[in-house]
């Protein structure tokens, strides 16, 4: 196993350094920093000390191997904007991201899962057909449309939870919580319930397929023969082997959950990194948009590496062949 994650370690390191090459280009190519870092009143002897700064007068694989080192460190330099640093900005905005990503994330597999599995043992039942119904509008029904729904009714006319904002929040240590307090509990129920929709459906009709599927299968007949109850084979046998595709797909939705909260956050004023990648790509502010690229690239080469591993834990078939082809 240990020879298995060194070598999809491997691979993800190949994969942040395309993502940080691009990064770069987006850096270098995207218009000239000094444009948005100087003025008409600058003067000449001004903008050579500045261009010595920022290492533009280096070769252009000088420039990319000093932002790769910076960035390991985590320096994507200044905001164009703000004239702050971007990882700090990022590190301010990123425990309200996680927190939303958290909870629809937890929505979406507990409720999906149960659901998914519910269906598929009575897939011809009434509630069933009503469920894969409702899930069709939930595919399908854009997030902003949602939020935005969910707004008029539970914010303007019944006036239950808060439209916008994060609510009162708690600092430990850097990180920034509001969990803790009453308002920012119900200050996430929206956004949270608007975001893990569309997860929550996708998983819903995913699981329910497969463990259909799975049901199928000649050893789930030959273990209702040998008189097994039903509990032990559909949660014991039919549900292991259904979640082991279910796992991609739940690990690839929590990476779009964190990438993609951004028109969540939009609709809510959530303050949250997608919003803070919003306002960079209006003023642009090139340092954090390429920050936002690698950090997205990060989160997902860390859930597909955790997936990778689950899958080999998992499933028996794929350790054997492991060990056969040497992947």
């Amino acid at each position: 196993m240990t020879g298995f994650i060194f070598r999809r370690l491997v691979q993800s390191v190949f994969v942040m350094l395309a993502v940080a090459l691009i990064a770069f280009a987006v850096i270098r190519f995207v218009g000239d920093p000094l444009e948005s870092l100087t003025s008409q009143e600058t003067r000449l002897d001004e903008r050579e000390k500045l261009k010595e700064q920022l290492g533009l007068n280096q070769a252009v694989p000088l420039q990319f191997f000093s932002f790769l080192k910076r960035g390991i460190q985590g320096d994507f330099g200044l905001s164009y904007r703000q004239q702050e640093p971007v990882s700090r900005m990022i590190a301010e905005r990123l425990p309200a991201t996680l927190e939303l990503a958290l909870a629809s994330a937890t929505i979406a597999l507990v409720i999906g899962g149960i659901l998914g599995v519910y269906c598929a043992l009575r897939p011809n039942g009434f509630v069933t057909n009503l469920l894969m119904t409702i899930s069709l509008v939930g595919v399908s029904l854009p997030t902003f449309l949602l939020g935005i729904g969910l707004i008029f009714v539970f914010s303007v006319e019944l006036g239950w939870l808060p439209s916008f904002g994060r609510g009162e929040t708690v600092k430990i240590g850097w990180w920034t919580t509001g969990l803790l307090t009453i308002s920012g509990w119900r200050s996430i129920i929206l956004p949270a319930i608007t975001l893990s929709l569309f997860q929550m459906t996708l998983l819903m009709r995913l699981v329910r397929a497969e463990m259909l599927e799975v049901l199928r299968q000649d050893y789930i007949r030959f273990a209702r023969a040998r008189g097994l109850s039903s509990r032990t084979i559909h949660f014991g046998h039919a549900l292991k082997n259904t979640l082991v595709p279910v796992i991609t797909v739940a690990g690839l939705q929590l990476g779009s959950v964190i990438a993609f909260a951004v028109v969540t956050e939009t609709v809510f004023q959530w303050p949250g990194v997608g919003s803070l990648f919003i306002r960079s790509v209006q003023a642009v502010d090139v340092p954090l948009m390429a920050a936002y690229l690698v950090f997205i690239a990060l989160v997902f080469v860390m859930i597909n590496l955790i997936v990778d591993v689950l899958y080999y834990v998992l499933d028996p078939r794929i350790r054997i062949d492991a060990l056969k082809t040497g992947i």
